[in-house]
């Protein structure tokens, strides 16, 4: 599946647990505030068990693959985890695991809306360049 449009995704993040992913979303807003393709990343893992209900090691890649083409390389990189070394991806394993277990009021995925909005049209800028 790959996702076209943020209202679809949206859609997505509603069905699945978005409450970890709020949580694990605002940790990075703190921690990066500026870096927005981070915090999306850690937003957009949450479609993974909706993708892939029953299977866990595919949900990662599943996830990233969904959102590549709306939101670009690096957040594809960041979601789909595994090999992608550096400071930026253990900040977000970092994050996931705190919102696991973290007690705090994240907010509502509708906060997020204008955030990936200016995630994809910056990627969609980047894309008609090269």
């Amino acid at each position: 599946m790959e996702l076209r449009s943020v209202e679809e995704l949206m859609d997505l993040l509603c069905a699945g647990r978005h409450q970890h992913a709020l949580r694990t979303a605002a940790l990075l807003r703190r921690g990066r505030p500026a870096d927005k393709e981070l915090q999306v990343a850690g937003l957009v893992q949450g479609i993974g068990p909706v993708l892939c209900p029953g299977d866990e090691a595919a949900r990662a890649r599943t996830a990233a693959e969904a959102v590549r083409a709306l939101l670009g390389e690096r957040v594809f990189r960041l979601v789909r985890g595994g090999a992608e070394p550096g400071d930026d991806a253990q900040r977000l394993r970092q994050a996931a695991e705190e919102g696991r277990t973290a007690g705090f009021d994240a907010g509502v995925l509708e906060d997020w809306r204008t955030v990936l909005e200016l995630v994809a049209a910056r990627h969609a800028r980047l894309g008609a360049v090269d």
